[in-house]
């Protein structure tokens, strides 16, 4: 954003635009905008470097919006003006936009006042004046197909109102969109094609954004006269002037009824993303004016958040580790708490809060107490219920029931709860306003709050389709809410794809900008469109594919004890290099097992991560070999001095994964663990990550001390080994 040599008053700025938008044949412009900004033209395969390129655009879409808005003010002349003309309206509308954008930043500056700094209790990024510009320019948290494809089952239950009131279900006015989609992508090639034939002064792309009800049912296949009522449903009101658009966060027509009718019975659709927007928005607000009905479609708004928040969990976890609905019972019988969506998967759990509030106009516009007022009601309120919830799990003085009554048992204590808060709707700059405005006690074995609407759940169960892929990415989400910045969550979860979330070696606080999610938009482009483009972006999700330790992630997954969850979770914070490499020592020392008869193993320390890894390979009854693998491991954490320790017996027939082992707790010296390793593993049998032949010399048959009678068990009891685990 360049910035102008002196700031005029925002709504200086906005009158002369509007005044711009009223010029002769303005709407030339606003399509020439559409075309250039919210379109991808490719012969080929779309990469994220085209998609990055065709992103770095002088105006977003509210922008746009913000233009049509002003257009509908007067009567609209489609007069076509000469190319000087505009061109002028081209350059004059970018030059305002820097303005204005410069404009609404201004005021977070006056943060910076030194007094206000030295203060530790001020934060000028929570101010209504610092979050309009992130909450107008931070970025679409909805994909243009989520908002298509998730209106039905959004409105479903409010089908009978939808028909009696307006002549049409949801579904058909879904199937209408869809269709107006592909038409007006077909309409816009035959403009552009057409203008190679004509000589520059006449060149528009109005003509590509312009339909009849006639053609859109023929491309839906439905009848005209449901198509018109769909269409007449979102089309500006006749006579409508937007008379009560003159700021810039006031209620905009362009918004909520995107279709312009035209004198002689056709549409103009100049964003298409806003009538998808709609389609996924509006019906909510008509219904809320039939004061008999309001309540009724606030509650079916509940039920689709919930439900929705279930499906995509369920998709990960199966249905069977998904409770909706559980209430919580203390001993007498009083119910304690209600969690909306509960998940249990060995040692790890998910609360999910549904909330279906939305950011009003009017904290859009800056109100620092409706700002606060609207967060505390779509998010501290259910952050709070969640927090409740979390402390009583695993509780034996609590009962928990699902909606029929029955009861939900824990078979093993719980060692992290992820909570999840949920907005039904786009929420402006929601991870930023999480990050100014979020209250909470952090509690041991609670995460952070990870704050996120059902459109980013969505494309994180899409791309982190297996539980530990999921699990891992909140862990680390969470635990770096404080060190990490964005405005958008997709933004996070494309650097997770493509860089592994870690974010350890960073120092301070970590900035990502939204380019970064052009991997993930093309991905969830190609999966839910079939544009051309990768599924799978390359990074985490390609890495392990074809890897040993790949393989170890989805035997966890079938068998998610805590020891091998813990260790798949230490798995997917390797990097790549690492990954292939030890997969490789893997592979080696389990041939060389299996050739001779003999048991192998290996210890890698991670330094990074204050851990390691030690890998036995035998097919020794369980009852030796995983005690052997305790005691080794116990031995090996000490002589690190780690924080944590891995350990994993392997199959030398097939290297499939046996079991693990998991020690975490905080290393002291010990006279006896002194003496016990004084002379231990001289045999060489380490090796550091990145060192292939590091790897294959330290899978040398182990030259371990047998267990001593007397030693500590190393199941970590704290008890002796012929008082434990000695068979």
């Amino acid at each position: 954003m360049k910035k102008p040599s002196q700031t005029r008053p925002e709504q200086e700025i906005f009158h002369e635009l509007a005044k711009l938008c009223a010029s002769s044949g303005y709407i030339h412009a606003i399509a020439y905008f559409c075309n250039r900004d919210n379109t991808v033209c490719s012969s080929g395969e779309i990469t994220p470097e085209i998609w990055r390129a065709s992103s770095e655009k002088p105006l977003i879409r509210t922008e746009i919006s913000t233009l049509i808005g002003l257009l509908l003010k007067d009567d609209i002349d489609d007069e076509l003006p000469p190319p000087n003309v505009f061109q002028q309206y081209i350059d004059r509308t970018e030059a305002l936009r820097n303005e204005l954008h410069h404009a609404i930043f201004a005021p977070s500056l006056a943060g910076l006042n030194p007094k206000k700094i030295a203060d530790p209790n001020h934060n000028r990024l929570a101010s209504g004046a610092a979050l309009r510009e992130p909450i107008f320019y931070g970025g679409e948290s909805a994909y243009s197909f989520q908002y298509r494809d998730f209106s039905p089952k959004k409105y479903t239950r409010d089908d009978e109102w939808l028909l009696t009131n307006k002549g049409f279900t949801i579904r058909a006015a879904r199937d209408v969109v869809h269709a107006l989609e592909r038409m007006l992508n077909e309409k816009l090639a035959v403009a552009f094609d057409a203008m190679r034939k004509l000589p520059p002064d006449q060149w528009t792309f109005l003509p590509g954004y312009i339909f009849t009800a006639e053609e859109a049912a023929g491309f839906a296949r439905l009848d005209v006269s449901l198509v018109e009522k769909v269409l007449a449903a979102f089309a500006v009101p006749e006579g409508e002037r937007n008379a009560q658009f003159n700021a810039l966060h006031d209620c905009n027509w362009a918004n909520g009824a995107p279709l312009i009718p035209t004198k002689d019975g056709a549409y103009i659709l100049l964003q298409f993303y806003s009538l998808v927007e709609a389609l996924y928005e509006s019906p909510f607000y008509w219904m809320c004016a039939d004061r008999v009905y309001a309540s009724t479609a606030m509650e079916n708004r509940g039920l689709f958040t919930e439900g929705f928040s279930v499906e995509c969990l369920a998709r990960v976890f199966g249905e069977e580790n998904v409770y909706p609905n559980i209430d919580i019972f203390e001993s007498k019988g009083r119910k304690a708490g209600e969690i909306d969506v509960l998940v249990l998967f060995g040692n790890r759990a998910i609360i999910l809060q549904a909330k279906s509030k939305r950011l009003t106009l009017e904290a859009r516009k800056g109100n620092d107490r409706q700002i606060k007022g609207d967060f505390k009601k779509a998010i501290q309120d259910s952050c709070d219920q969640a927090y409740s919830c979390a402390k009583m799990l695993g509780d034996e003085k609590y009962a928990l029931k699902d909606r029929d009554a029955k009861a939900i048992s824990i078979p093993i204590p719980i060692k992290e709860v992820y909570v999840l808060c949920v907005v039904s709707d786009h929420y402006p700059a929601l991870s930023f306003q999480a990050r100014q405005f979020l209250k909470f006690k952090p509690a041991d074995g609670i995460s952070t709050p990870f704050v996120l609407d059902v459109f980013t759940l969505d494309a994180m169960t899409e791309m982190l389709a297996s539980p530990l892929q999921l699990l891992s990415y909140i862990d680390r989400r969470t635990k770096y809410a404080d060190k990490l910045s964005v405005v958008n969550e997709l933004t996070a979860l494309s650097f997770h794809l493509t860089q592994n979330l870690w974010l350890e070696e960073y120092d301070g606080k970590v900035w990502l900008g939204e380019d970064i999610s052009a991997d993930l938009d093309l991905a969830m482009q190609a999966r839910r469109e079939g544009i051309p483009a990768k599924r799978t972006p390359d990074g985490i999700l390609t890495r392990f594919a074809a890897t040993t330790l790949g393989r170890f992630i989805k035997e966890i997954e079938a068998r998610p004890d805590p020891g091998t969850i813990e260790f798949g979770f230490m798995l997917l914070t390797l990097g790549e290099k690492t990954v292939v490499e030890l997969s490789e020592g893997i592979n080696e020392f389990a041939k060389r097992a299996w050739a001779d008869g003999k048991g192998h193993d290996l210890t890698i320390p991670i330094e990074k991560a204050d851990t390691g890894l030690t890998i036995h390979c035998n097919n020794d009854p369980v009852k030796i070999a995983e005690p052997t693998l305790g005691m080794h491991c116990v031995v090996r954490k000490y002589t690190e001095r780690a924080q944590t320790w891995f350990g994993i017996c392997v199959n030398p027939g097939d290297t499939s994964l046996r079991f693990g082992v998991n020690l975490d707790y905080t290393w002291e010296r010990n006279d006896e663990m002194d003496a016990l390793t004084k002379d231990m593993f001289k045999s060489g049998n380490t090796a550091k990550p990145g060192d292939p032949q590091a790897l294959l010399k330290a899978s040398t048959p182990g030259a371990r001390k047998k267990i001593g009678r007397n030693e500590p068990c190393p199941c970590g009891s704290g008890k002796k080994y012929k008082k434990c685990c000695l068979p």
